[in-house]
């Protein structure tokens, strides 16, 4: 069967080219790439020396690409389709598939135990499997999702990885966070890694390019201010939040940061990633953002070998 090709439009072609200048050819060519096959080790089942040995008695060729994560692992030698989700250890929950760019919004969030944690747009449940076992199993883990089928999805990743110390929500996400508001029930740490168009998504699910429409984007930069806006409420002075989407449209991304500082008491946060990233913009189109916009971090499939991602941190002032 031969794999379908989609054509990108003219108009996405015309803004990458905007944001990526010199980089643009590069970026087209490593679309066609398969990407990477990368998993992260579920802590709360298994230490990650002790599954990275157990994969090598299988054959598997495992590389740990970051010394400072060794959760994050790769595999480098050929798979039937199918394998790494077929095998054992998946099914038992010891790792979790994971593409590496959307490991780094909880890398940045740090989740500690013993914390309260918000997890805003939860399911698949990558991202809450992986605060969950930063977090020990501790604490308290909120992790909300709006749609039922989605929540399903959730539960059942959820629990595949042992996940002890989270209640799980199912409601519209600013409507869940005004009732947190009225409840005084702050938290020490949010993730919103929003609803996005997807535009990094293109090396893994090509069909992007084909649903790609401006007017989402518009729709969906509303649709992020009044999820940020509402998540930034319930923070807890001196609290941390972790914006993130898996797309490069500076509407969903940098304007969303630009707004965050512009309308609420919180500061830019600069991060380290262990990957290669690059600055936010602070100009696009007729829009001027304001200067520690730059602070956040684009993730380029070009440069990281990843699919495309964009983060920031920012923190409540007291």
């Amino acid at each position: 069967m031969t794999k379908r090709t989609y054509e990108p439009k003219p108009l996405f072609i015309e803004r990458m080219k905007k944001l990526l200048g010199k980089d643009f050819d590069s970026y087209m060519e490593i679309l066609k790439k398969e990407p990477v096959r990368s998993f992260r080790c579920n802590t709360l089942k298994i230490s990650s020396e002790v599954l990275k040995k157990r994969l090598e008695e299988k054959g598997w060729k495992i590389k740990i690409p970051f010394e400072k994560f060794p959760e994050i692992m790769i595999v480098e030698s050929d798979l039937q389709p199918g394998e790494l989700g077929r095998a054992i250890e998946h099914l038992l929950g010891y790792y979790y598939i994971q593409e590496i760019a959307s490991m780094l919004p909880v890398l940045v969030l740090n989740p500690k135990p013993n914390e309260r944690v918000l997890d805003l747009c939860a399911s698949p449940g990558s991202k809450t499997t992986q605060i969950a076992a930063r977090m020990e199993n501790t604490g308290l883990l909120i992790a909300n999702e709006v749609k039922f089928g989605r929540v399903k999805i959730l539960a059942a990743n959820t629990e595949r990885c042992g996940v002890m110390n989270m209640i799980m929500t199912r409601k519209d996400g600013i409507a869940l966070c005004k009732r947190f508001k009225d409840e005084n029930i702050l938290f020490d740490k949010i993730l919103l890694d929003a609803p996005c168009s997807g535009e990094g998504t293109i090396r893994s699910t090509p069909k992007t390019l084909e649903m790609w429409n401006i007017n989402t984007i518009k729709l969906l930069s509303n649709l992020q201010k009044s999820l940020i806006a509402s998540a930034i409420e319930i923070l807890k002075p001196n609290g941390e939040i972790v914006y993130s989407t898996c797309t490069h449209a500076p509407e969903e991304d940098e304007e969303i940061v630009d707004y965050a500082l512009k309308n609420f008491n919180v500061q830019v946060e600069k991060i380290e990633l262990p990957l290669k990233t690059v600055q936010g913009i602070t100009k696009w189109e007729d829009k001027e953002y304001l200067e520690d916009v730059k602070y956040s971090c684009r993730v380029y499939p070009q440069n990281a070998d990843t699919e495309g991602f964009f983060l920031v941190k920012l923190r409540k002032k007291k």
